[in-house]
């Protein structure tokens, strides 16, 4: 897979909740998780289940950083 984006994140699906249009989808980075709001159709012709590997790619023109007060 050749992309543009310079954030791709691989790990394992380790939940999918399917909703009426679109699922989320849980991936397990080693210890952190994504989640990433996909629809249900993505889920079926990416061929996503729980268990297997999946990538997350991150491509954003601002990113926002915040702390606790």
């Amino acid at each position: 897979m050749r992309l543009s984006a310079r954030n791709v994140l691989s790990g394992t699906v380790t939940e999918i909740v399917t909703g009426a249009v679109t699922s989320h989808v849980r991936i397990d980075l080693g210890g952190s998780v994504v989640t990433a709001s996909i629809t249900n159709d993505a889920v079926k012709e990416l061929g996503l289940a729980v268990g297997g590997r999946a990538s997350a790619v991150i491509k954003a023109s601002d990113v926002m950083v915040g702390v606790d007060d």
